[in-house]
């Protein structure tokens, strides 16, 4: 891949930047929906079912809404013409409906622009109680911008599971020290992706930047393609939508790269007061019940004891999604057959129960 000197520092910026939200006192659970999406959605007075994607007549509204935004934040600091220019490229879609709206956003968030970078700063103090009026200014004239984005109209479906994103990323040394400490912790805490954050498909270009390659392995997570939308196709940029949690599996130090790798899984989880949460921990599962009886004997155990059964997988009501007449006993095999059938269970806009308390 080519780059002048510009789009190398400029692309640096947009895969290297610290996407990992503060931590939160209480533990890090967010729930479904992020949080600044949520506070968007309740300053327009909407509910899940009268989103843009799903109701066109709003939809001249925001966009309005967001121009009026982007010009604002760009007076802020001095791109008063790039943001006009932005705005104006985004009102000319506003009557042809949210398809076009919605790749229209893709382009200018793909954009080496002062709008994914102010955007993404904002949501990124989500969870840092010092900073909550900080973010929370932010959903007036960023917030329209930033709900037309994360409602694809093409997609509402989670991304296939065991998809692997990889992410370069320039962390402190006493950043780096947290996350091993996390890494150490027993059970494993949870953080989360609070903004969007840029990825790629494509390993060789997420080792181009930064001193920590994240190698993230996706559960249950919303994602977008933005390659066909980019000038910079070639980096094959994969969009991970705000709110997912992560854990950390594996921390080690290449020597050849010489930067750290971390290993996560992503899972998007709902609040853990709702008797429908997702699931537990994936790697928790694999390393306490991979030895169980239940994976290396009779194939017909899952049928005949269905209780049991859903005991060992955390007694998770989740687990319902699996049929009790399939006799896989791999545990990867029952990982999977359930991470595919929640892909097709839940969507992107959860329940009405996820959009509470903004």
């Amino acid at each position: 891949m080519q780059y002048n000197t510009f789009d190398k520092y400029s692309r640096k910026e947009r895969f290297t930047s610290n996407p990992i939200a503060p931590k939160r006192p209480c533990g890090g659970l967010y729930g479904f929906i992020s949080p600044f999406i949520k506070a968007v959605v309740k300053d327009f007075r909407l509910t899940k079912d009268q989103l843009p994607s799903k109701n066109e007549a709003i939809i001249p509204m925001i966009v309005e809404k967001a121009a009026l935004g982007i010009i604002e934040e760009g007076k802020e600091i001095g791109k008063q013409d790039d943001a006009e220019k932005i705005a104006k490229t985004l009102l000319g879609k506003k009557e042809l409906g949210m398809k076009e709206v919605w790749k229209c956003c893709a382009k200018l968030y793909s954009l080496s622009s002062f709008l994914y970078q102010k955007l993404n700063e904002a949501m990124r103090l989500i969870g840092s109680e010092e900073h909550e009026q900080v973010w929370r200014s932010k959903v007036r004239t960023l917030g329209p911008f930033s709900l037309l984005l994360w409602d694809n109209p093409f997609n509402s479906k989670m991304t296939k599971p065991d998809t692997v994103l990889y992410r370069g990323a320039e962390l402190s040394d006493d950043f780096i020290a947290s996350l091993q400490e996390d890494y150490f912790e027993h059970p494993k805490p949870l953080r989360s992706f609070q903004a969007f954050t840029s990825c790629t498909r494509n390993l060789e270009v997420a080792k181009m930047f930064g001193n920590v390659l994240f190698v993230m392995e996706l559960s249950i997570a919303f994602t977008v393609d933005l390659q066909k939308f980019s000038n910079f196709p070639d980096e094959e940029e994969e969009l991970l939508l705000p709110g997912v949690c992560f854990t950390i599996d594996q921390m080690e130090f290449d020597t050849d790269e010489k930067k750290y790798v971390i290993y996560l899984t992503l899972q998007q989880r709902h609040a853990r007061t709702d008797q429908h949460e997702v699931f537990r921990d994936v790697a928790q599962i694999k390393q306490q019940h991979s030895n169980h009886s239940f994976f290396h004997f009779n194939p017909n155990y899952r049928a005949n004891f269905g209780d049991q059964y859903e005991l060992v997988l955390h007694n998770n009501p989740a687990f319902h999604l699996l049929h009790r007449d399939d006799h896989d006993t791999s545990i990867d095999m029952v990982i999977g057959a359930f991470a595919s059938r929640a892909a097709d269970h839940y969507d992107r806009f959860g329940r009405d129960s996820d959009w509470n308390d903004a």
